[in-house]
């Protein structure tokens, strides 16, 4: 059994998905076009600034190409959008990481800087918060899915208990009545 299956479509979780996903990609989008629009050559590494932050040609496809990966995610919303934000975020920790390593190297071919680097830290946070939302805490309510899927047999009693009280108003009501009404006299009573 796949935890999507149990996800439902209108769940409010959704909707923090989608629009987490889709406002990360926009400002990602954005930094990339904005290095498109200023021709940058591919693996320059001279400094050029784009929204205070240094790039490149390549950094630009990049960050484009992870931006539409996002805006999809947020087009197709649900589990899929939460577990691409927590992979998306992750991968922006681990180049936040790396390229601290080799900032003032020749193997920074993106041409990071320090500000690149604390840009990739927030938006990882951020992307990675977002996916975890809902997910991943000590205190989900029980009609969260994550949580009824950890905890199976209490939400399966949960589940049966709301079921019967359901049912139990509406046994009433209906053999309640019969109950109450006296039986319909049969033809040998009525002769004698």
């Amino acid at each position: 059994m796949k935890l999507s299956d149990e996800f439902p479509v209108d769940h409010k979780l959704a909707t923090v998905y989608r629009y987490s996903a889709a406002a990360c990609g926009l400002i990602v989008l954005a930094f990339g076009l904005l290095g498109f629009a200023d021709q940058l050559s591919p693996f320059n590494t001279d400094g050029q600034q784009i929204a205070g932050m240094s790039t490149n040609g390549v950094l630009s496809l990049i960050s484009v190409m992870v931006a539409l990966a996002l805006i999809g995610g947020a087009i197709v919303g649900g589990n899929f959008a939460s577990t691409l934000n927590m992979s998306i975020g992750a991968l922006f920790l681990v180049s936040g990481f790396a390229h601290i390593f080799i900032l003032d190297k020749s193997a920074n071919v993106l041409d990071f800087g320090m500000t690149n680097i604390m840009f990739s830290f927030v938006m990882g946070l951020i992307i990675l918060t977002c996916g975890m939302y809902g997910r991943v805490s000590s205190k989900l309510s029980h009609d969260n899915p994550y949580w009824r899927r950890r905890h199976a047999r209490q939400a399966a009693k949960e589940s049966l208990a709301r079921r019967r009280a359901v049912q139990s108003p509406a046994a009433l009501s209906t053999g309640g009545d019969r109950a109450l009404t006296p039986p319909a006299a049969t033809s040998t009573e009525a002769q004698g």
